[in-house]
């Protein structure tokens, strides 16, 4: 009794398989029998049944809005990347205006702040003396293994660091300033940061995140390599 209760549903799963794997090799079989259409009732959400056309039709305008609102979507990222080029590349027009370290770094904050919605910017270099310190309003950066420790992705995998950071990493990057920032950017200058860091920090907490996209970053990092070595050989 149990094994024949057991052997009709499976029965009904090869029957229902070999009906699908029919059909499939099949597309035009309905066009042969069209009458079948208006014979076939399929249930509806909305406890009706519906024919088979109905059904497809449903289907159908379903995934054309599911595709429409897609389309939506990718629009309007193209339009924020269309814009962030736009912003970018105007900023890097005025960096190559810089005539010093010290405009190049005014109109680098400048640009972050008032085009990319930035709160605080910091930069770490290496090898700044204490006057230079006070002109540019950078720190000194001395890479150090508790350093390394500190940033293991900008510094040791030379990639950029997006999100919430650690106290001790806050109190190093911003000091004074460190209370006020809930995310951050970290930008290695150069293979291992050997150029220097560059911190963009917000008051959002969701303003930098590690899953957003990190290439204007990397850019913004490789341009600004190659402007303070321009500088630096002055």
């Amino acid at each position: 009794m149990t094994s024949t209760a057991n052997a009709e549903p499976r029965a009904r799963e090869t029957d229902a398989g070999q009906v699908s794997a029919f059909l499939k090799q099949h597309p035009d079989f309905f066009d042969q029998h069209p009458e079948l259409l208006t014979e076939l009732q399929l249930p509806h959400p909305s406890g009706t049944a519906v024919s088979l056309i109905e059904r497809q039709v449903q289907l159908l305008r379903e995934q054309n809005q599911g595709l429409k609102n897609k389309l939506l979507e990718l629009v309007d990222v193209a339009r924020d990347n269309d814009r962030l080029n736009e912003r970018m590349h105007q900023m890097t027009l005025d960096l190559l205006r810089a005539g010093s370290l010290i405009e190049l770094l005014d109109t680098l904050e400048t640009h972050l702040r008032n085009e990319f919605n930035a709160d605080t910017i910091n930069l770490h270099l290496p090898g700044l003396d204490e006057t230079r310190q006070r002109e540019t309003g950078a720190a000194e950066l001395v890479i150090d293994d508790s350093v390394r420790e500190l940033f293991p992705t900008p510094i040791g995998e030379s990639k950029p660091q997006c999100g919430r950071l650690r106290q001790e990493q806050l109190d190093f990057l911003f000091q004074e300033q460190a209370a006020a920032i809930e995310s951050a950017a970290v930008i290695p200058l150069g293979e291992h940061a050997c150029a220097g860091l560059l911190t963009i920090g917000s008051r959002e907490v969701n303003r930098f995140h590690p899953g957003m996209g990190t290439l204007f970053l990397s850019h913004l990092g490789e341009l600004m390599v190659r402007l303070l070595q321009k500088h630096d050989s002055k």
